[in-house]
């Protein structure tokens, strides 16, 4: 190997380095395999259970016990509740709408209009400057807020990323509400479980896209701690000097 090649290699290494870093961030920060399949299962069998029998109790009430169970287990491996929690509420939700209005699509209404609150977040905070993805992905980076002042090009990647999310989720929306008004339950309820996990797919993937090519995240907490070490040595070296002059 010549000494043109390693400094290649290592911006290679480091650059692995980086992609596998963002991969790990966005898994932990969207849940991984599991957490899809927690937002798939209650409304898949609550699709099923309605084309079978078209009984909305029985549907909405397996829907939510699935999704008890599934916190159940979160719970029972000590692995991270915050995805189950967020499924089970947002099926007691669409429980309560179906329940109310006795139209079994209103079990779908809460998630479709959350889908929508969270495509206008996505957009609205990339346009004032605070991309939303950045105020999700900034602790798990362990940078924080630095990104927005301090790192440029990582501001503009959560920018892109946070422009990609919301007009995915604004396709989807276009999908799905027409089909609220105009199609029947059945209907309805397998598309949008056709669209829970390919637009979050393409909405990660182009996310780890532009940040495998932004800049490195400024880690502030290592930051803080470096400073609280100097600040401690310093003060360690003031006390050895005042012992020093007092044994003089």
């Amino acid at each position: 190997m010549t000494s043109l090649d390693k400094p290649t290699q290592d911006a290679q290494q480091d650059a692995h380095d980086a992609r596998a870093v963002t991969e790990a961030a966005l898994f932990e920060a969207f849940g991984g395999v599991r957490g899809m399949v927690e937002t798939v299962v209650p409304g898949l069998l609550f699709v099923t259970i309605y084309t079978i029998n078209k009984d909305l109790h029985m549907s909405a009430i397996a829907a939510l016990a699935v999704s008890l169970v599934l916190v159940v287990v979160r719970l029972v491996t000590k692995d991270t509740v915050k995805h189950a929690f967020s499924g089970v509420f947002g099926v007691a939700f669409g429980v309560v709408f179906a329940m109310m209005t006795g139209n079994a699509k209103d079990f779908y209404l809460p998630g479709m209009l959350y889908t929508l609150g969270l495509a206008l977040a996505y957009i609205v905070t990339t346009l004032c400057g605070v991309p939303l993805i950045g105020l999700i992905l900034g602790p798990v980076f362990k940078e924080n807020l630095s990104w927005r002042t301090r790192n440029p090009g990582r501001k503009k990647a959560y920018a892109k990323a946070s422009w990609a999310w919301g007009l995915i989720l604004l396709a989807k929306c276009a999908i799905l509400f027409p089909l609220y008004w105009w199609a029947d339950t059945t209907q309805l309820g397998w598309v949008l479980v056709a669209l829970k996990i390919p637009p979050f797919l393409l909405a990660v993937y182009l996310t780890w896209v532009f940040l495998a090519k932004a800049p490195a995240p400024i880690d502030v907490f290592a930051e803080m701690e470096a400073a609280e070490k100097a600040e401690q040595a310093e003060q360690a070296e003031k006390e050895r000097e005042a012992a020093a002059r007092s044994a003089e």
